[in-house]
């Protein structure tokens, strides 16, 4: 029975940080987009520059990159605006799932139970969101670096 309680409790904690939003306005929402555009430009150049270098590409390859990398971001943001309403709706079920989750645990626990069931899940989601932030600030998937070095012939 405590594995079944534990159970439900990690899978609402997961629905429950996943739907957690942080308290922004507008402004510093689009100052952020703005920034990581720019970032994102950014690290863009400096990687078509590096591909340059390693590859040693001449500048009509260097366009013909940039423009194959420029369609396939297009063709990204589109797919990505086609599946918005899919999103939407599977957010608005993840949502109804959890609150006739939290409607059963409320149930079956006593209110104590229910409380710091509350407390520990508000916790751990905390503690999601500092390891977020924490992956954001070393800037997110880890990249292995290029091994350009040739091998030793012995």
């Amino acid at each position: 029975m405590k594995k079944l309680v534990l159970a439900i409790a990690f899978i609402g904690i997961g629905s429950f940080a996943m739907a957690q939003q942080t308290t922004t306005t507008p402004q510093d929402r689009q100052a952020k987009r703005a920034e990581m555009q720019q970032k994102m430009q950014q690290r863009e150049q400096e990687h078509l520059a590096q591909m340059q270098k390693d590859l040693g590409l001449n500048q009509g390859q260097v366009e013909k990159i940039k423009a194959l990398q420029d369609r396939r971001k297009a063709d990204m943001k589109a797919e990505f605006e086609k599946n918005k309403d899919q999103r939407q709706a599977k957010m608005e079920e993840m949502k109804a799932k959890r609150a006739q989750m939290d409607a059963d645990m409320k149930q079956i626990l006593t209110p104590q139970q229910y409380d710091k069931w509350q407390a520990d899940r508000k916790a751990k989601m905390e503690q999601r969101k500092m390891a977020m932030k924490e992956r954001g600030a070393r800037g997110g998937k880890m990249h292995k670096p290029m091994n350009t070095a040739t091998p030793d012939a012995n």
